[in-house]
């Protein structure tokens, strides 16, 4: 499969369901999907056959809010229907609210708040140790997100414990909801902090690639004795220059002229992807 071409497919859902829902934060779903569908079509052992198994990998997506690409790769795994999500997605009484909702197959646990995913996933590896299971544990986290005070105390506790098991991916679009991230918190050298805190650190140049992010999960996987983070450097918006690198894109309905622009870039970009032109 060209996952890459795969990828606008499943960011043209994303928009469907946000322009249905009227609501969703839709440039870090662009960012982060291609990491996504890479994990769960290329990398994790799971599916809706062994989603209950003690042995399953697990994820958590600690950037809650961009949980409409979670739902797209969810329902292209076979978890749910792709037709409900747009249908019911952000309606009054449905279970496909705005957050990761663990009352939905496929799930781990309910996220939102930024600074708890790499915590509970720490404590999903060391179970793992313990328990002697084979299963590994991966997150996802913002780049804004590492303000939080909460991911290094998980970060520090992960080297102490050797979560080899564990793999977390950082989506650096360097975008956030008040702006770039420099100017919000700035980040310095985000792989040397890291390196500091006795994490294997891998950095990808195009995040949006799903063959370069597919290599550097292949590279954590073989890592032994500590745990892994890779630096994903993404674009926010990624697929149609209506929406990239533009903050204002962090949580915004697209009127019908740029749905009609944005579908129209996707196209051109899958286009590409499938005549292996650089999409």
């Amino acid at each position: 499969m060209n996952y890459n071409a795969f990828s606008f497919e499943l960011r043209k859902n994303v928009v469907d369901m946000i322009v249905a829902g009227n609501g969703g934060h839709i440039g870090g779903d662009m960012s982060v999907i291609d990491t996504l569908m890479t994990l769960y079509f290329r990398v994790m052992n799971i599916s809706p056959e062994n989603m209950d198994s003690l042995d399953r990998d697990m994820f958590v997506l600690s950037k809650g809010h961009c949980v409409e690409a979670l739902y797209a790769v969810l329902a292209a795994k076979g978890f749910f229907s792709i037709d409900d999500v747009i249908q019911n997605f952000m309606q009054f009484g449905t279970q496909f609210v705005g957050h990761p909702n663990n009352k939905l197959p496929g799930i781990e646990m309910n996220s939102g708040s930024l600074g708890h995913g790499l915590s509970v996933c720490v404590g999903m590896a060391l179970a793992a140790k313990m328990n002697g299971t084979k299963n590994r544990v991966y997150t996802v986290m913002g780049d804004g997100e590492l303000a939080e005070g909460s991911v290094w105390e998980a970060a520090m506790a992960a080297s102490h414990y050797h979560l080899d098991n564990l793999c977390a991916v950082i989506d650096r679009n360097f975008l956030q909801i008040s702006g770039n991230t420099e100017d919000v918190m700035h980040q310095d050298d985000i792989a040397k902090r890291w390196s500091a805190f006795g994490w294997k650190t891998i950095k990808v140049a195009n995040g949006n690639d799903s063959d370069k992010m597919y290599d550097a999960f292949m590279i954590a996987k073989n890592s032994k004795y500590m745990p892994t983070v890779i630096i994903s450097n993404t674009v926010k918006g990624f697929g149609s220059k209506e929406m990239e690198n533009k903050a204002y894109w962090h949580h915004r309905v697209p009127s019908m002229e740029e749905y009609n622009a944005i579908i129209s870039d996707f196209e051109a970009r899958k286009k590409a992807c499938l005549n292996e032109y650089d999409c």
